[in-house]
């Protein structure tokens, strides 16, 4: 019980200490500006160029209508308190617009997940009545713009809308996922394909950093242990593979991202004389392509 009580302590104290924790939100964040009931395709594009200082910033924000050549920059400021940024924007600096169309100065508050990478939070407009909505933004490296000629292409916004229906973290933790993912195998019962349900949390979250970088591919193979026929394992490690693969397109992931291989026997990472051994040879491997 006590070993139980300090435990306790510790957790509580770690959890404070990240909750405390200064966030560092100097320089450029992009993302987006969505009020409330639309839905987040359809939202304003939306930039921010913090200066922080202790636990204050100055800086700029810039809202782009997408495909447009509408914008606003607009300068603002706020205080910072852990992970917590809260903002106003005090006046727009420069603008244009068409038709009816007006910028708002929005008010909020924004939190920091370091755990998906984003900086999250809801706003309130200062001078217009009933504009209400959240903001979505995630660390970036850009040239900011106060110009009417924008530093970056509005191209990465198509990406982002399919990040937030897919539920992937900030491109930034992404690299980290990537970088430092730990392939397991994927093992399989006597002379069966069937994927064991033990091994669906580890394929869902390779499924995860594969969706999240449009460039990276994994390569399937699929493995059996000595008993049987040459052919017969061949055509079994085929299968084997074959089902992750099916598995893998069934949960989203495009088949042009899939490499499909089988080695039927002939690459045991174990010996074939024990039960623990040919169990190690029953498997699906992976890797990044």
């Amino acid at each position: 019980m006590k070993m139980f009580r300090i435990l306790c302590v510790v957790f509580l104290l770690f959890r404070f200490s990240e909750a405390t924790a200064q966030s560092n939100f100097d320089g450029t964040w992009q993302g987006v500006v969505v009020r409330a009931g639309q839905k987040v395709e359809n939202g304003t594009l939306l930039y921010f160029d913090i200066t922080q200082s202790d636990n204050t910033f100055d800086g700029y924000s810039r809202e782009e209508v997408y495909d447009s050549e509408n914008f606003a920059v607009k300068k603002m400021s706020g205080k910072i308190s852990g992970n917590t940024l809260t903002f106003k924007q005090i006046v727009v600096s420069k603008s244009k617009q068409s038709g009816r169309m007006k910028w708002c100065r929005f008010a909020g508050e924004l939190i920091y997940d370091s755990i998906t990478g984003y900086l999250k939070g809801n706003f309130k407009s200062s001078d217009c009545k009933r504009v209400i909505g959240k903001i979505i933004l995630y660390k970036s490296n850009f040239e900011f713009s106060k110009e009417k000629e924008s530093k970056i292409s509005q191209h990465w916004f198509s990406q982002f809308i399919i990040d937030q229906h897919e539920g992937l973290n900030a491109p930034a933790i992404r690299k980290i996922e990537r970088d430092n993912f730990i392939f397991e195998p994927v093992f399989f019962d006597f002379d069966e394909s069937d994927i064991r349900l033990e091994h669906e949390v580890f394929l869902n979250r390779l499924i995860k950093v594969v969706k999240g970088h449009t460039d990276l591919r994994v390569k399937v193979t699929g493995h059996t242990d000595a008993d049987g026929s040459n052919n017969y394992n061949d055509g079994l490690s085929q299968r084997r593979a074959q089902a992750i693969i099916d598995y893998f397109v069934a949960h989203g992931l495009k088949a042009d991202r899939l490499v499909f291989d089988f080695k039927g026997e002939n690459m045991p990472v174990d010996s074939n004389e024990t039960k623990e051994g040919k169990q190690r040879n029953r498997r699906v491997d992976f890797r990044f392509i």
